[in-house]
């Protein structure tokens, strides 16, 4: 691991990763390599977890290859320099910032989205001139020796390297140097990570998770509503670190809800989710005999079946009074939709102000002061209203948590900052060279007061 770092570093002192040529070729390697691999990532893909084909591509292969377009597209404006204004009291001077990159990049990948989630954050890293060492899941083995293959094939060591391995295997490619860490997974690791980067003073950025909440004020169509909601929650066997956790409804409207997602995801999944291709399954089964403790003492309204065998987990809605439940201690990140009945939407905002921000708050509402209120009293990493995960396509948005769900953004133009310097720059005349700035101190206290309010600086 050592030697790999060496030789990336060696590679980013020689200046042919800063280019943009140099950029635009190894993005459109990238996008040839996954191009040519596509049918074996979704076969990985469906052997890990159970994705079928149309949603992995969608989900994972064409939102990577969305990305390298993007960034192609933009690089030359994201990459020019900006100019910046000069004060008049440093005439004549210019002034700019100049995207740079970090340098040598760690990027840890989590499981639920094994290969979209390690391959987007490399999009930005390459986009912005770095290399890049990428750290696949243990939990998603076949993806992650395919990813291993597909770097393998396209790139020199130098350039992009793979290191497969478990925990251990994380942890030591931690205490190495590196210039920036971006890792997306859970709370607990996101603290370990930012632990150990902190021994080297080295910028991460933690993509992480938490109970993303759903509230429906019950004014606008209730059977779109239950689509949306179905749709987000159940994608990826609900394990997406920005599905709906929990689903808060207005008194009186449970039950017909509850309808709606029952018809919607009969729809969905043909009645019959066990034997559905568009329905995935739990990754293993830890996260399994986890998912079934947390459903122990609930009343389900929907689904409940699971098959340990074949970590098949049906899509599942409870009815929770319990605001104290298991359910709502931690992120469910499984198929299982808590609804809670509120009564008043201040019981709503007092709730998520007591605890920890989540990655994305969705709200299905029509009312436009409702909307500005919730926006302004409960925090998140992003929002999306009338809607589910859709804020995610749209590469214009910056994609972050905030506190507990994370730090720093991702996608797009924001991507490519995340592993981007912002150096300041400036160049000055030798001359006029007034002597006043200099020792000894001639100018009076009184006269350079007056001086800088001249200038606006004072």
């Amino acid at each position: 691991m050592k030697a790999i770092l060496d030789h990336q570093r060696k590679r980013l002192q020689s200046g042919r990763t800063r280019s943009l040529s140099a950029r635009r070729e190894i993005l459109g390697r990238l996008r040839d390599r996954i191009e040519l691999h596509q049918d074996e990532i979704l076969e990985a893909l469906m052997d890990d977890i159970g994705k079928g084909a149309v949603e992995a591509y969608a989900s994972e292969v064409a939102y990577v290859l969305g990305e390298i377009r993007h960034a192609l597209k933009h690089l030359k404006a994201w990459s020019k320099p900006q100019k910046r204004n000069t004060p008049l009291s440093l005439w004549p001077a210019k002034s700019m910032v100049q995207p740079e990159p970090y340098g040598v990049c760690l990027i840890i990948g989590p499981w639920n989205y094994p290969f979209q989630l390690l391959f987007t954050p490399l999009v930005s890293a390459l986009a912005a001139g770095n290399t890049a060492v990428l750290k696949p899941s243990e939990h998603a083995p076949r993806t992650a020796a395919l990813v291993a293959r597909i770097v393998q094939e396209g790139f020199d060591e130098d350039q992009v390297a793979v290191v497969t391995g478990d925990a251990e295997v994380s942890r030591e490619l931690l205490e190495l140097h590196f210039d920036k860490i971006f890792y997306t997974g859970g709370t607990q690791v996101g603290r370990a990570v930012m632990r150990a980067a902190a021994r080297n003073l080295t910028p991460v950025t933690l993509e992480l998770g938490g109970k993303c909440p759903c509230i429906v004020a019950g004014d606008n169509d209730l059977e779109v509503t239950a689509r949306r909601i179905a749709w987000g929650k159940f994608m990826n066997a609900g394990q997406t670190c920005v599905a709906p956790d929990h689903l808060w409804v207005k008194r009186g409207q449970a039950d017909g809800l509850i309808e709606m997602l029952r018809e919607a995801i009969a729809l969905f999944y043909d009645g019959d989710p066990e034997a559905s291709s568009d329905y995935g399954r739990i990754i293993n089964a830890h996260h399994f005999d986890r998912l079934t403790g947390l459903l122990e003492g609930s009343k389900i309204e929907i689904g409940g079946e699971h098959k340990r065998e074949q970590l098949h987990f049906a899509p599942t809605v409870v009815r929770l009074d319990d605001l104290h439940h298991p359910l709502m201690q931690e992120e469910i990140f499984g198929p299982i939709l808590p609804v809670i009945e509120y009564d008043s939407i201040a019981e709503v905002v007092e709730y998520h102000q007591k605890h920890p921000t989540p990655l994305a708050l969705y709200l299905f509402s029509e009312d436009e002061l409702l909307i500005k209120r919730l926006l302004a009293e409960i925090r998140s990493g992003g929002v999306c209203i009338n809607d589910t995960l859709s804020h995610l396509l749209n590469r214009n948005l910056p994609f972050g948590g905030l506190g507990e769900s994370g730090m720093g953004s991702c996608h797009g133009k924001a991507g490519f900052e995340a592993f981007t310097h912002q150096r300041a720059i400036m160049k000055r005349k030798l001359s006029p060279d007034p002597k006043h700035r200099y020792p000894p101190i001639t100018l009076s206290l009184k006269k350079l007061k007056r001086i800088l309010k001249w200038f606006g600086e004072g």
